[in-house]
């Protein structure tokens, strides 16, 4: 058995990429996601290409699901080296427009089960002195812009806690990285949101996904000399 990734989000586009890029590596991966029936199509990719693959239903913002997740994980497929924060919460609307209880369920998205599934990285990976914890962040982890005020406020938040995390983690030979994703993901969201998707793409001005990814492998992998907390990412034309 190899060592064992776990990525928390794993989406369509980026925590697909992030598994796959790993797989890649000959890592067993594992994903997680609301509705892990949504996961068969990759887990059958991954297998029919001889790589260890595994798929879950979580929702990642109930506590009972996380400790459950990583307890099944480290009891029948093997022990974490490394975990992936990905869940997405990114829904633009304005302050006015904004209910408390959308308000609330972008922290618990963003922020809250950030912590969750963090804590129960920290707790298993503790206990063997080593591991890497990677978060996803966006710009709104750094600024707020019109129309995000509740995503800006989660994001921001999670970056916070996380800085804290690796503070406590380092000196244990725990990494703790935040990667800031400062710009469009290609993804069919993204497609139908803005309207000159294909000019740019094809000019290399939205993030791809599996290059994207290539950098959370690679920050796993760093020689702990050298260790990058925060790393930023966005495609060569993208405005800072």
């Amino acid at each position: 058995m190899g060592k064992v990734v776990l990525v928390i989000g794993a989406g369509d586009a980026i925590g697909s990429a992030i598994m796959r890029a790993f797989a890649d590596k000959d890592y067993t991966v594992c994903g997680a996601r609301r509705g892990g029936e949504k996961l068969d199509p990759l887990v059958e990719e991954l297998r029919s290409a001889g790589k260890q693959a595994h798929g879950f239903s979580c929702d990642a913002r109930k506590e009972d699901q996380v400790e459950a997740l990583f307890a099944d994980i480290e009891a029948n497929i093997g022990p974490l080296d490394c975990v992936v924060f990905n869940v997405g919460a990114n829904v633009p609307m304005t302050i006015l427009d904004t209910s408390a209880q959308k308000f609330l369920k972008i922290w618990e998205m963003a922020t809250f089960a950030s912590f969750l599934s963090g804590r129960e990285a920290a707790r298993v990976m503790t206990k063997r002195g080593h591991g890497s914890i990677i978060f996803t962040g966006a710009t709104a982890s750094m600024r707020g812009a019109a129309g995000f005020g509740a995503f800006a406020s989660a994001k921001g938040a999670l970056r916070n806690m996380v800085q804290s995390l690796a503070r406590e983690m380092g000196p244990q030979n725990i990494h703790v990285a935040h990667v800031v994703i400062d710009a469009a993901v290609d993804t069919d969201w993204i497609k139908g949101m803005l309207p000159d998707y294909e000019e740019r793409k094809a000019n290399d001005g939205v993030v791809n996904p599996d290059d994207l990814a290539q950098n959370y492998v690679m920050l796993h992998e760093q020689p702990r000399s050298a260790w990058t907390f925060e790393m930023d990412v966005r495609p060569w034309a993208e405005k800072w």
